[in-house]
């Protein structure tokens, strides 16, 4: 939405692709203020800002995002997407995944408002992995983020990120990063992923 204080200032709150964690907020805050765009709010995802219309219009906007890793979001689809994956990082990354999966499908219906099968079907159509292959890799993140903090044991961290067993949890970490469990601990690796790199 675009509004025009004067003749040369535009104020527009716009929705942003990428924009995941607090550190993507830091970053985009100083890209815009380097532009001289004022920021009035920046928060995971949208932005209101103001510039000069004699300096920026939407395709320059777009371009300077897509330049930082970032992306303009201009249709409602992509814009319920990129919520999705807001709502999935906090979930997994923030509150811990606290819930079981008929409670983590619940928890994404009620922030985005739209069935688990509507919000699952437009994540394939606009993402190149599925819904709960997303989810896969923000799990194995945390995971790797709780095996090296070394505050919970194995059986806690299943617990915690809703693997059925400990069994489970270690064949899908072995999978997904080619080490056991045993061995990335025991080597101290640290393979961690940018929340925004995953695929």
């Amino acid at each position: 939405m675009e509004s025009k204080i004067n003749s040369h200032t535009v104020e527009k709150h716009i929705f942003i692709k990428n924009m995941i964690g607090k550190c993507c907020i830091r970053m985009l805050r100083i890209i815009f203020e380097q532009q001289k765009i004022e920021v009035i709010s920046l928060v995971s995802g949208e932005a209101e800002i103001r510039y000069k219309s004699t300096e920026w219009n939407e395709k320059k906007l777009a371009v300077l995002l897509e330049e930082n890793g970032f992306g303009l979001i201009l249709s409602r689809e992509k814009r319920i997407v990129e919520l999705t994956k807001l709502a999935i990082v906090e979930l997994i990354h923030e509150l811990n995944n606290m819930n079981s999966i008929v409670q983590k499908s619940d928890y994404l219906v009620e922030k985005i408002g739209l069935s688990y099968q509507q919000i699952s079907k437009l994540f394939s159509k606009h993402e190149p992995i599925t819904l709960e292959r997303f989810i896969i890799l923000n799990k194995i993140e945390r995971v790797k983020e709780l095996i090296l903090t070394d505050e919970y044991t194995l059986s806690e961290i299943a617990y915690l990120m809703d693997y059925s067993s400990v069994q489970y949890l270690s064949n899908q970490f072995k999978k997904e990063t080619g080490y056991s469990v045993t061995d990335y601990k025991k080597e101290g690796l640290n393979l961690k992923i940018n929340l925004d790199e995953l695929y």
